[in-house]
């Protein structure tokens, strides 16, 4: 099992930072390029929403992903020190409304959820932890 792990501020111009790490360690294992796309979505859609949700006023999150292979998935764990949230206790958006029925937000979780293979949140010592998984053969 091959594992890396980097920190960033939560802060919108570290994005490229977190884009590059995820490129890095897929390139450095030769993983299929198609796989990698569905896993920088998924870090985009979680990064901002904490980002943009998550800050406490005149406080600075720090945001940790880490990257695991095994033989058969890639796994990403997302964890940042803001308060507590479950973004998957969120409703999914009604996708059959019409867009001037739709609801702002909540598409971003609803599409990761679809996207991954599994996706789980744990609260373990004040932080909020994100995993998301993806077979490889899939």
């Amino acid at each position: 099992m091959t594992a890396r792990r980097t920190a960033v501020p939560a802060d919108a111009a570290q994005l490229i930072v977190l884009t590059r790490f995820l490129r890095d360690f897929w390139a450095a294992e030769a993983l299929a390029p198609p796989k990698m796309q569905t896993f920088e979505l998924a870090l985009e859609e979680i990064f901002m929403n904490i980002v943009t949700h998550g800050s406490r006023p005149g406080g600075t999150l720090l945001v940790e992903v880490s990257l695991n292979l095994s033989a058969e998935s890639v796994a990403m764990t997302v964890e940042d020190d803001g308060p507590e949230f479950d973004p998957l206790s969120l409703q999914p958006p009604d996708v059959t409304a019409s867009l001037a029925d739709r609801r702002v937000g909540g598409l971003g979780v609803f599409l990761v959820r679809k996207i991954m293979d599994s996706v789980s949140y744990a609260r373990i010592e004040g932080r909020n932890q994100l995993r998301m998984s993806k077979r490889l053969d899939g």
